[in-house]
């Protein structure tokens, strides 16, 4: 990367900043590889944040199939992080897995997990059945189909007609499978093997599979990253997850260039598990020393950027995630390591700056709260808006969840220093409600960029960009109008 103009005398954040064009032999977004090759088997640069309002195994194994890596969160209990990462090893690769409700349902129930919107569909079948047997499919339900329903209405009451299903060995590339859908004049259809159903297929997850490429395990499955904290015994913590099928390892504490984080590395790094360390967060060129020395193989940058995160505010601590991101990953490729940008993306111009500073993937939090697929339940508000809840790993509600077994006096005394927001509101856009359409949206804007650049993948983009720095007002003038002029 290079300014066009001046160096910068002040660090910069993604806002300060923009891209400028230059001659380009790349004619098409289509002829850009967006893998990071940092070693852990994404095909995107997209990896989800560890946070508990964020990141569970449904949010997981969506974006592994779409080429990302989902982080489970440390405050996990280590039987669920288990059980998390064996559920996203079991899931389809080619299709989609099924959301299955019983036909007893109410709408109400459906609305809770899925919201009404056109692309998706709810199986209606016993979820309790060990193995989904097409004949034990009542129906597909449409999304779109909850919305003229009453609320205590049952979904076996909505289904119309037996479930169209198409043979996995005998289907056809995705043109041909888009085709069926549409003369069949369905959403979705039930995959079935042998008779058992093993995924569902929309008409987009149709045409995804043309565009992306699954991150896999060497043994064909969902990649699936898992956090642990720095305290008690990390190496025990990481040797179990190694066991259940981890593909990444992410050492994680608000304060990553510590001591304690160096210990605990230290005791990872030792147990040569063969997986991809990663450590943070950071956001200096010396904390890349240290934590790769210590056994790092991927840093985690980024002190106060988050939506969630008040950390600079109370504390004074952190620093413009752009400078952050270009001073940290110049020094990681110098030792052979890599950076993730965490935090502060709030558009597809984000992501691609954070790359252009020379990140081999952006962590992205807020973003993906507000998604059918991140952790909780669905609420509507007064306006019939729907989101989620999302929270910060500082907050007290974050406190209440990851020291809930301390007794109360401890307990309270870990609340006092609480500092993140507890609650809020993450409003799912109505045109991209689905973890997927975010993803189909970065990454136009992201291949885009690249186009602009001259550069066909993530470490050509890092050499090819010329970035311009930008007043407030031109950063405005960026923005589309919102209503006509």
């Amino acid at each position: 990367m290079e300014f066009y103009g001046e160096q910068p005398e002040v660090d910069l954040t993604y806002s300060d900043v923009f891209l400028v064009p230059r001659r380009s032999g790349v004619a098409s977004r289509l002829d850009v590889d967006l893998a990071p090759s940092d070693g852990t088997g994404a095909t995107i640069p997209l990896v989800s944040a560890n946070m508990n309002s964020v990141t569970g195994a449904r949010l997981a194994s969506v974006l592994a199939r779409r080429g990302g890596l989902g982080v489970l969160p440390q405050d996990m209990p280590l039987q669920e992080l288990d059980a998390a990462i064996r559920w996203v090893k079991r899931q389809p690769v080619r299709w989609d897995t099924p959301l299955v409700l019983p036909p007893q349902a109410s709408v109400a129930d459906a609305l809770r997990v899925l919201p009404a919107t056109p692309g998706h569909g709810v199986v209606v079948a016993d979820p309790a059945a060990h193995r989904l047997r097409i004949e034990d499919v009542a129906g597909i339900v449409p999304a779109s189909r909850l919305a003229s329903a009453l609320p205590d209405a049952v979904l076996g009451d909505l289904v119309r007609g037996r479930p169209v299903a198409l043979e996995s060995e005998d289907m056809p590339d995705a043109r041909a499978a888009f085709d069926e859908l549409v003369a069949a004049d369905v959403e979705t259809v039930c995959v079935v093997e042998h008779g058992g159903v093993v995924g569902t297929l929309s008409r987009r997850s149709a045409l995804r599979t043309t565009l992306y490429r699954p991150a896999l395990d060497a043994e064909g499955r969902l990649v699936v990253a898992a956090a642990i904290g720095i305290n008690g015994d990390a190496a025990a913590k990481a040797a179990a997850l190694a066991a259940a099928g981890v593909d990444v390892l992410v050492m994680d504490t608000a304060h990553g260039h510590q001591e304690g984080m160096l210990r605990a590395l230290r005791a990872v790094s030792a147990l040569r598990l063969g997986l991809p360390i990663v450590a943070g967060n950071i956001v200096t060129a010396d904390g890349v020393a240290d934590l790769v020395d210590a056994g790092a193989t991927i840093l985690k940058v980024g002190v106060g950027p988050g939506a969630m995160c008040t950390t600079r505010m109370m504390t004074a601590v952190g620093r413009p995630q752009f400078s952050a991101v270009l001073e940290t990953a110049q020094a990681a490729r110098e030792l052979g390591a890599h950076v993730w940008a965490d935090g502060g993306v709030r558009y597809p111009r984000d992501v691609a700056l954070a790359l252009a500073a020379g990140a081999a993937s952006v962590m992205i939090g807020s973003w993906f709260a507000g998604t059918i697929e991140a952790p909780g339940e669905l609420f509507a508000d007064a306006d019939g808006r729907v989101y989620k809840e999302s929270w910060g790993m500082a907050s007290t509600k974050a406190v209440h969840e990851r020291f809930g077994r301390l007794d109360p006096y401890d307990l309270a005394r870990k609340e006092l220093f609480a500092e993140g927001i507890s609650s809020s509101r993450i409003y799912l856009d109505p045109l991209r409600p689905g973890l997927e359409d975010l993803i189909d949206m970065i990454t136009s804007g992201v291949r885009s960029s690249f186009t602009y650049a001259g550069a066909a993948s993530v470490p050509e983009f890092a050499e090819r960009a010329l970035v311009g720095l930008q007043s407030a007002a031109g950063y405005e003038e960026g923005k589309a109008l919102p209503v006509s002029w």
